[in-house]
């Protein structure tokens, strides 16, 4: 098993290289057009040239606006993560949620009971009315 180990990780680089290609954005590809870049890919895919040129020359890499490096722009930016019953976002969403249900249940249950009134009706041996 060990011994497909290599081929399988060229196949991996390989197929991450082709998608990453075909889904970057025209302006984003230096060099060469997009449609060069995936046929440089895939010739040259089993010797790992193709790929790891894409990865390293065929992308533009995007930094962060303020011309730090990404590591410094991370370090400065930290994100604070709140939970769901913090969030008053989520909580809105949960109400309005409750809202749709309530409202869709009323409406089963308005059915339900002109169902039933039309049943006992024809029991009865009524004429059912137009509603």
């Amino acid at each position: 098993m060990l011994r497909y180990l290599p081929f399988l990780l060229v196949l991996a680089l390989l197929i991450y290289a082709f998608i990453d290609c075909l889904n970057t954005p025209e302006e984003q590809v230096r060099g060469l057009p997009k449609v060069v870049w995936l046929i440089i890919i895939l010739l040259f895919g089993e010797v790992l040239v193709g790929p790891i040129l894409w990865l390293l020359v065929g992308k533009v890499r995007q930094t962060p606006a303020t011309g730090s490096t990404p590591s410094e722009w991370h370090r400065n930016h930290t994100t604070t993560w709140v939970a769901p019953d913090d969030n008053p976002e989520f909580l809105k969403s949960l109400k309005e949620e409750n809202k749709k249900d309530e409202s869709l249940l009323k409406d089963w249950e308005a059915d339900l009971r002109r169902r039933e009134d039309e049943l006992r009706r024809r029991e009865r041996g009524e004429e059912p009315t137009a509603d």
